[in-house]
């Protein structure tokens, strides 16, 4: 069977042409040469990754499926319903806790090292998620999903996702309350105190709005990263949080600290001297009066940048 992301490259190129004419002369930044080519060099190496761990995949999902607990026909409608709503949940926890654990950060962080937000960001993909994803989609074949319709409803649910990587597109009216649109995803992009490790959906943001992590668009986006690492090597793009990830690791610090700095989110540190997401978001909200009083010491941090560059 031909793979439906190779399928999607025609139309994928045709959509970034499209983008860019539409774009050109706004108040957007549009494309960069430099920039674009990073992405679509991340993208090509997803899919040599993804390809090449595709047979381990399969046959991991094959496993558990002999164990499943239901049995869900992979020829109704019903079926593939349930598959994607499924798959979609589970992605909301995937990618929520690679916002959440700095080890899945590091995987995951490339896809926002982008200070430019166009369907070329879409393609920069992670070389080290497609291991990562493994930790959280197992149950679907537990769950009666066959092995080849979990690939398929994975690539339905990235594919999807394609689109939403836009600034040309501003509101798509009452479906804003039940899908994740390209107003949802900016806000994920953004480096705004607000908006950091919020709307992690997939294709519904439902999951968001139960959950909540969602935060609607409100103030202009600024995108990328809050300390941008300033490089189009792609090489550095996919891994320079791991490597600041080791060398935390490594340093003469307790075992709790050194775990601490891989298992805990991106920002923590022991004592204090940078902050999470979640911290900043606090100081920030408490310093525009949603909560009573004031710590002076975590609004002087609001707008530190965290030292794994979140």
């Amino acid at each position: 069977m031909i793979d439906p992301y190779l399928l999607a490259i025609p139309a994928f190129i045709a959509l970034m042409i499209l983008e860019a004419l539409v774009v050109a002369g706004k108040a957007v930044r549009g494309y960069e040469a430099r920039d674009t080519a990073t992405s679509l060099t991340m993208g090509v190496g997803n899919l040599v990754v993804s390809f090449s761990i595709k047979a381990v995949t399969f046959g991991l999902f094959a496993g558990l499926y002999a164990w499943r607990v239901v049995d869900w026909n992979p020829y109704t409608v019903a079926g593939w319903c349930a598959a994607i709503v499924a798959y979609d949940f589970l992605y909301y926890w995937f990618h929520r806790a690679h916002h959440e654990v700095r080890f899945l950060w590091a995987a995951h962080v490339n896809h926002h090292s982008s200070t430019y937000y166009n369907l070329s960001t879409a393609l920069r993909q992670s070389w080290t998620t497609p291991f990562t994803g493994l930790l959280f989609y197992w149950p679907l074949p537990l769950l009666g999903f066959p092995p080849e319709m979990i690939l398929a409803v994975s690539a339905i649910d990235t594919l999807y996702q394609f689109w939403i990587h836009t600034e040309a597109i501003d509101r798509v009216g009452p479906l804003e309350w039940v899908l994740n649109t390209p107003s949802h995803h900016r806000v994920h992009h953004g480096t705004n105190v607000e908006y950091l490790d919020r709307n992690h959906a997939g294709i519904f943001i439902v999951w968001d709005r139960l959950f909540g992590t969602f935060e609607p668009e409100r103030a202009p986006v600024d995108y990328g990263l809050t300390t941008n690492i300033g490089t189009f090597n792609p090489v550095r793009v996919a891994f320079h949080e791991w490597a600041a990830m080791i060398v935390d690791c490594c340093r003469a610090n307790p075992l709790a600290v050194r775990l601490g700095y891989a298992l805990r989110p991106p920002g923590w540190s022991p004592d204090g001297s940078t902050q999470t997401s979640a911290q900043r978001r606090r100081a920030f909200e408490r310093s525009c009066g949603q909560f009573d009083g004031v710590d002076s010491g975590e609004v002087a941090f609001a707008g530190a940048a965290t030292s794994s560059g979140k």
